[in-house]
Order: structure tokens, then C-alpha cells, then sequence
């Protein structure tokens, strides 16, 4: 049977103009060269350090998911995090400057946290037994992950105000804490300074004058320590909310290749208990100018005054006290979550480190079971599919339909990302290359020859190879499992779930022809790998 497409419905698609039923639409992949890149290890994760009875709005999400407090032995918990390969994990969070190292010489007492009103954050200062620690790193060693620590920045500083502390980090702790993990073996990938200790303040603040005294002090003791290894860490700071001030001033004190990573954290949803976040997270207006401000001035801010250094989102859980209930552990959070993700790497994020892994309502896994929840599955897909190779993409689709395109991870080709965060609107798309996509639009329609072969220059997304009819794109399609506070992720149309064994299931995708057009439903994610995708950039 012939090939026949009415004229009608040919002009719709190169227009991105809606005829009856689905919106269609025309991507371009600028494949020429990368906008920006990101590590190979983009993705991260946090452990946090909180207390069964961290509780905010009258609900408790945390249970026994704080470092002291984890089951370390549960099988699922190993392994979700070897499903990454190698996970980054950061180890931190508002207590880790509460946090007593028992080793060495010690200041101040070493017990567990214990619930205070009056005290900063709540609780008492905390312990950590190097039994627990040898135990940490037994699993992070067994599992390959990647681990950044969060250092008490705290120690040996004293009140000068309401939020402000004052005089020099007290280093002696952490230098025998480091001193240990070092004559152990245990390797660290990066150690991190203080958290949420710079301006504006949660709940403790430093000068950037003292923080950039201390973040020389930590240098001095990292070159000591590990003269002797074969790497050493990097070390990032401050792990706080952006002050283009603040910052500058840090990176000017502590002077070159002191800072290797500057590293901020993001909440950009508000506070957990708040009414409207689901409609903050369909909202792409609200998406959009809610954080990529401060991807731009913190680019700016160390391309100025510390271009020795990279940025990282040190932690990020949409909704701040422990996300929104019903909203962070759902199918509906994957909608910010991936266009996060998205945004960050343009901007040359190297990692990006969701809070939590494990623990409040934010976690990636359940906090109880260690079952995976929706925005696990988002994170694998991104870990596994997207690479570091950032490129830049045009579309003339409503702006409810994010877009984002990657060299793919590991392989040749590219991996697009598409976000629809419409409740009505499906989209009938095509992926195009500009290398290959030149021509005007009333060129496209040849009229020097066939229909068909006019056809095939329009849709030769795989570059200058429009005639490799069986080239095949890889497509996996995201929904809930009936709403969108579904904790069960759908991939093209089955549930996500452990395998009777415990193990995380297979992610395979549908395989379709290159030459039909890519159907996305109202409220879905896909990602859409192209293996044949002609981008020099990603050579």
C-alpha cells in the first residue's frame, strides 16, 4: 500500500500548529556543539542525619532513615544504590553541624541527639561512633557510591546574635575524624564545609570573612592528610542559598583552587504544607522563573570571582521541612524534579543532589519499606539515559511542554527529554536536526521531484542519513497509575516494582520507527533515545 499523508495535515506538523486532536510540533536539536556540560555522575542523593522525632506540620516522615538510625543491613537499600552504577551520595544536612566525631580528643561530649526546643534546630549535639561510621562504609564501599561528607562547621564557634556565630572553626575534631577515614582506606570523593551557614540564614550564619579563613584551614588539612594518597578529595562549600554577595566574598577570601565546587541548595516549591504546590509544579511560568535566576548569577558569580571552581546544587527537595505530604513521594513531583534537572545542566551544574535518598516526605525510597517511589525511577532514567553533553534545543510548542536534550550516556546519539505539563493538550512530535534541517519551509515541500522524497528531508532527525529507513528510536513514556499522586510509576503503561526478589525491575523501552512521530499524552514524561543521531557535539 502507498505512503499517503494529506497536505493539510504535512503543513500542521512543519507549522507546530494543532489540527483536530493532538498538537503538532517540531523540535530542533542544535547538534553542532554542547551549550553546557555536567559530570558523568550528575545524579546524587542525600542522607540526612534527623531523628525519628524531626517533625514538621504535625507529621513525623523521617522514622529511622537519619545516619545513627539506618538499617544499613536491608537488601533493597543496597540495592537501589547499586542500580546507579555509582550514586553520589551526600552525607549532610542541618544537623551535620551539631555532629561530635568520636575520635581523637573531644571538646564536648558524645551522645546521641535528643529532642530540645531551645536548642539550635531542636536537638542536642549528636554522635557519631566510628563503629557506625566503619559500618557506613562497609555499605558505601559494597554498593560503589560516590560519597561527598558534610563537616561540622560549628565546632568550637560561639552565639554573637540571633543567628550569627562567631570566631574561627574549631578544626581539631573533624582533622581526627579525617585522620581515621584515611588510615581505614575509606575513599571520600569531596568534603564539604558547614550547612545553610551563610546569608541569608536559617537558622546559624557565618561571616564570609571567617568562612573563607576556615575554608583555607580545611585546604591546609586535606594537602596534609592525604599527601601521601594517590587522589585527593575536592572540597566544596558553602552548601547555602545563594548570595551573590556572600559568595563572592567566600571564593575572594579562600583564593584559588581552594573551593573546588560551590555548591547551593534549592527549595524552590515553598514550604511543605503549603495549599498550591501541585499547581506550583504544572505551573512552567512558575518552573521557569523560580530558579533560573540563580543558575544564571551563580554562573556569573564564579566566572568572576572563582572560574577555578564548578557549581553544584548541593540539596534539593522542592518543598522545604521535609516536602509536601502526598506531593513529594508521588508521580506529580517528577514533573519539577526532571525539569530541574533539566534546567540545572544548562547552566553547567556538574551535580545535582536530591534530599533525601531516604527520609522525610521527600525521599527517593520509602522511608519504611525502602521501596522505590516515583521520583527513584526519574532519577535512574536520567542517571542511565542522559549524558553529560548538554545541547541546546528550539520549539515552538506551548510552553507547557518542557524540553530538554542530552547527548546520550555511554553510547552515540542523542536522548531527548520531554516534559507536558498540560492536563488536555497531547502533542504528536518531531524530533529534528539543525545540521540537517536547513532549509526554508517552502522548500521542504519539493517540488523538483516525488512528495515522498520531499517527505523524507523534512524527517531525517538522524542527520544527513534520511534514506536508513529502519533506524529505530527508543521511547519511554512516563504516567501514574490512575492520578498524580500515584506512588506507582507506569512506564509505557506498566507499573514500576520490585521484582519478587527485591531487585529493581528492567527499564526497557518500546522500540518505533523514526519515521513516525512521537505521541505524548497530557500529564506524561518520556524520554526518547535516538542511537543514530547524527551530533557532532557528542563525538
Amino acid at each position: 500500500m502507498g505512503f499517503v499523508l494529506p497536505l493539510f495535515v504535512f503543513v500542521a506538523y512543519l507549522y507546530g500548529v494543532s489540527a483536530q486532536g493532538p498538537t503538532y510540533a517540531t523540535i530542533i536539536v542544535k547538534s553542532a556543539a554542547k551549550i553546557a556540560e555536567t559530570d558523568d555522575q550528575f545524579i546524587c542523593a542525600t542522607l540526612d542525619w534527623w531523628p525519628s522525632d524531626k517533625c514538621n506540620y504535625h507529621d513525623c516522615p523521617w522514622g529511622k532513615s537519619g545516619v545513627p538510625y539506618l538499617d544499613l543491613s536491608h537488601p533493597t537499600f543496597a540495592k537501589a544504590i547499586q542500580a546507579f552504577g555509582h550514586l553520589r551520595i551526600r552525607i549532610g544536612g542541618s544537623l551535620q553541624d551539631k555532629v561530635v566525631y568520636n575520635v581523637g580528643a573531644l571538646k564536648y561530649p558524645c551522645h546521641p541527639f535528643k529532642k530540645m526546643d531551645k536548642w539550635l534546630f531542636g536537638f542536642t549535639k549528636g554522635c557519631l561512633y566510628m563503629s557506625r561510621w566503619d559500618e557506613l562504609n562497609l555499605l558505601l564501599s559494597k554498593t560503589g557510591a560516590i560519597v561527598t561528607f558534610g563537616l561540622n562547621a560549628l565546632y568550637g564557634r560561639h552565639k554573637t546574635g540571633k543567628v550569627a556565630w562567631g570566631g574561627a572553626w574549631d578544626s581539631s575534631n573533624a582533622r581526627e575524624f579525617i585522620k581515621y577515614t584515611v588510615s581505614k582506606g575509606y575513599h571520600i570523593d569531596s568534603w564539604e564545609l558547614g550547612n545553610e551557614l551563610s546569608e541569608p540564614a536559617v537558622g546559624a550564619s557565618v561571616s564570609a570573612e571567617q568562612y573563607g579563613k576556615d575554608m583555607i584551614e580545611l585546604n591546609a588539612i586535606i594537602k596534609e592528610i592525604y599527601k601521601n594518597s594517590h587522589s585527593r578529595p575536592l572540597i566544596l562549600a558553602p552548601g547555602g542559598f545563594f548570595s551573590a554577595s556572600w559568595y563572592a566574598k567566600l571564593l575572594e577570601i579562600s583564593g584559588p583552587n581552594v573551593v573546588n565546587a560551590v555548591t547551593h541548595h534549592l527549595y524552590n516549591l515553598g514550604p511543605g504544607n503549603d495549599p498550591h504546590l501541585v499547581d506550583r509544579i504544572l505551573d512552567p511560568h512558575y518552573l521557569s522563573q523560580s530558579t533560573s535566576d540563580t543558575f544564571q548569577k551563580l554562573q556569573q558569580t564564579i566566572k568572576v570571582h572563582g572560574p577555578w571552581a564548578s557549581a553544584w546544587v548541593g540539596e534539593s527537595g522542592g518543598a522545604y521541612n521535609s516536602g509536601g505530604r502526598h506531593v513529594s513521594n508521588t508521580f506529580v513531583d517528577s514533573f519539577w524534579y526532571l525539569d530541574q534537572l533539566g534546567m540545572a545542566s544548562k547552566y553547567n551544574t556538574k551535580v545535582y543532589c536530591r534530599q533525601t535518598l531516604i527520609g522525610g516526605n521527600y525521599g527517593l525510597l520509602n522511608t519504611t519499606t525502602f521501596t522505590p517511589n516515583p521520583d527513584y525511577y526519574s532519577a535512574l532514567f536520567w542517571h542511565r539515559l542522559m549524558g553529560k553533553g548538554v545541547l541546546s534545543v528550539d520549539s515552538k510548542a506551548s510552553a507547557h511542554l518542557r524540553v530538554y536534550a542530552h547527548c546520550s550516556k555511554s553510547r552515540a546519539g542523542i536522548t531527548v527529554l520531554l516534559i507536558n505539563l498540560s492536563n488536555q493538550t497531547s502533542f504528536k512530535i518531531l524530533v529534528q536536526n539543525d545540521m540537517s534541517f536547513n532549509l526554508k519551509v517552502e522548500d521542504r515541500i519539493h517540488t523538483g521531484g516525488s512528495f515522498m522524497h520531499g517527505l523524507k528531508k523534512t524527517v531525517s532527525w538522524v542527520g544527513r542519513k534520511a534514506s536508513d529507513v529502519t533506524a529505530l528510536r527508543e521511547e519511554y513514556h512516563l504516567t501514574p497509575d490512575g492520578h498524580l499522586r500515584s506512588q506507582t510509576m507506569l512506564l509505557n503503561g506498566k507499573p514500576l516494582k520490585l521484582t519478587e526478589t527485591g531487585d529493581i525491575p528492567t527499564l526497557d523501552p518500546v522500540l518505533v520507527d523514526v519515521r513516525s512521530h512521537i505521541s505524548i499524552a497530557p500529564l506524561s514524561i518520556s524520554f526518547i533515545a535516538f542511537p543514530k543521531f547524527e551530533a557532532p557535539a557528542c563525538l
